[in-house]
């Protein structure tokens, strides 16, 4: 159990007694930098099949967080913020201001919850601490997509 402890609360995090969802954002923004050091350019198909490979196991962790804590999504089950700050920089090339502006947008969003994601965290069990993360970084994304492009750092090829 040690172990799945370990994962749920993102290396104990979770028990960080302020802020303990940005703590593990952090967590997931170092790891993010990490992948790009260790493998590159390559680093974000890295990313993708990370977040692929790992909504299954991540949801059945984070209802096992659930009943470990005996409460509706326990703050101390962070392993979403990990999966949701990851999508949030999904198919995107490493860079700094992408690593910033995620990191930024993806927290706006998830302590906003914006449509549908407020709803979506009432399913039940891990799926229900899992999905608003995920529906945060994916507005996170688009966010930090056309903060790119309005900054010139994308450019959209012409014509389309």
């Amino acid at each position: 159990m040690i172990i799945r402890r370990l994962l749920f609360t993102a290396f104990f995090t979770g028990y960080f007694p302020v802020a303990p969802g940005t703590v593990a954002t952090v967590l997931a923004a170092a790891i993010y930098v990490a992948e790009y050091f260790i493998f590159g350019r390559y680093g974000w198909i890295v990313n993708v099949l990370a977040v692929i490979l790992m909504v299954y196991p991540s949801v059945v962790l984070c209802g096992e967080g659930e009943e470990y804590f005996g409460e509706k999504d326990p703050q101390q089950v962070v392993l979403d913020e990990l999966m949701g700050y990851w999508v949030s920089v999904m198919f995107h090339p490493f860079s700094w201001t992408l690593a910033f502006a995620a990191f930024f947008f993806f927290r706006i969003a998830d302590i906003a919850k914006p449509f549908p994601a407020g709803r979506l965290q009432r399913l039940k069990g891990g799926m229900g601490i899992l999905i608003d993360d995920i529906v945060a970084g994916v507005y996170a994304n688009l966010a930090v997509t056309v903060l790119l492009l309005l900054t010139g750092v994308y450019e959209i090829p012409w014509p389309l």
